[in-house]
């Protein structure tokens, strides 16, 4: 994983409310011409388990990366989200293109459910048998020859949908007004192979969703019935990080303890090899400290440890060689390193909290990733004017952030009042 994405990875604009929210975000991710897109792709369907090279379970980071590795495949991509209140929906990755969706719960950012919502420009490939695409239509009979008898389907009467449920997998199935007194609300007997008329339903959508939990997926209130995977056994990702102020980090999967002032030796030992290395160009914010006097000019030898697949960067003093910052990124969408990082699932607490030694224990006012501004200044109290952020370019898509700064922590924080980064230190 790189520490910074393309800018056609993180660009901003404007977009129809394709995940429901009044005010959506759209990332376009590469431009050109939707017309001159070619024929349908094939993509292998796995029920209950994903499509082509998307997993149900995986994170966003590696979604991004399939992607990338895959350009003129995947030429034109969208990320739609909520912008003012992006742990309230879904993230959304769309292929107009190739009609489907990929939606990750905005929390553990973590792909939920596969929706497929044209089958005309998408074709699967179920055993060895093919199915969609302009020239395989996804009629009712092709789907239910191709996947075999199952129990009787859902008729949703207000919206003129059929929905027929396999383990992990459902088709939606439009149902012509003047066929609706066919069937019931709720569950029904009778199956839709054929009209009286001589034709049969075609798949209007199909979601592809984790069977574990035996929910039945659709269209509609439906769809938020999609839960994502369970993570495996002794999983890192999404480990909660819990953060001493002024002291040190705990890794509570691992055990691992790294304080302030722990060498490059000891992270090593801990946490493995880092994903990146680099230097500190410059400290923009040590001019409002009056602590440091040592010369400007010196001020450059300072490096990181970036931790990419953990959402921590850690900085070394380039004369001590000791541990002297830690950054915790919270991955939200409308932030210059979004997708740079996985999140940092971290609980800040004060020295003197007790009990916070096991995961999920999380004593009260501590600070997460969910905290917004207005609750972190509840919990900390005011700390006065903020410095502005603009990410080292005017041009930056995502406009300016705001850094407030309290004893032993900074917060970066975006125009929705979400922290982007937390940056502890010793005063």
């Amino acid at each position: 994983m790189q520490a910074h994405r393309s800018p056609a990875m993180v660009g901003g604009g404007a977009g129809a409310a394709v995940v429901g929210s009044p005010s959506p975000a759209t990332v376009p991710v590469r431009r050109r011409c939707e017309g001159t897109a070619m024929g349908a792709i094939t993509l292998d369907l796995r029920p209950g388990n994903g499509v082509g090279p998307f997993t149900l379970g995986m994170p966003i980071s590696d979604a991004f990366a399939q992607i990338e590795s895959q350009p003129t495949l995947y030429d034109v991509v969208h990320v739609k989200y909520f912008d003012e209140e992006p742990l309230k929906l879904d993230f959304v990755i769309s292929f107009p293109d190739h009609g489907f969706h990929l939606r990750f719960d905005p929390w553990s950012q973590r792909l939920r459910l596969i929706e497929i919502y044209d089958m005309k420009r998408l074709q699967l490939r179920y055993a060895k048998s093919l199915i969609g695409g302009p020239s395989t239509l996804a009629t009712f009979v092709a789907v239910y020859g191709l996947f075999g008898p199952t129990f009787p389907g859902i008729y949703d009467k207000e919206r003129g949908i059929y929905t027929l449920f396999y383990p992990g997998l459902s088709f939606a199935f439009p149902i012509p007004s003047q066929y609706t007194n066919l069937f019931t609300n709720g569950e029904v007997a009778d199956l839709p192979l054929e009209f009286p008329d001589g034709t049969t339903p075609v798949t209007c959508r199909v979601s592809i969703y984790d069977s574990s939990t035996d929910s039945k997926v659709g269209v509609g209130s439906l769809m938020d019935k999609a839960v994502v995977p369970a993570l495996p056994a002794g999983s890192l990702y999404m480990e909660e990080v819990h953060a001493k102020l002024g002291e040190e980090l705990l890794f509570t999967t691992g055990g691992q303890h790294i304080p302030f002032g722990a060498s490059p030796q000891d992270v090593w030992t801990e946490l493995g090899r880092p994903c990146g290395i680099h230097q500190k160009q410059v400290d923009q914010m040590v001019i409002h400290s009056a602590s440091d006097p040592r010369p400007r000019t010196t001020l450059c030898g300072d490096y990181f440890y970036n931790y990419f697949s953990r959402g921590i960067d850690i900085l070394f003093d380039g004369q001590t060689h000791r541990i002297k910052k830690f950054v915790l990124h919270t991955n939200f969408p409308g932030h210059s390193d979004f997708n740079s990082y996985m999140k940092c699932n971290f609980v800040i607490y004060d020295t003197e909290a007790e009990g916070t030694d096991q995961p999920g224990n999380i004593p009260k006012n501590c600070i997460t990733p969910r905290t917004k501004w207005e609750q972190v200044k509840e919990i900390l109290g005011d700390c006065g004017r903020a410095a502005i952020q603009t990410q080292g370019s005017m041009n930056n898509p995502f406009g300016s952030t705001f850094v407030y700064g309290y004893q032993n922590i900074a917060f970066e924080v975006m125009k929705n009042g979400y922290i982007a980064t937390v940056t502890l230190f010793q005063s």
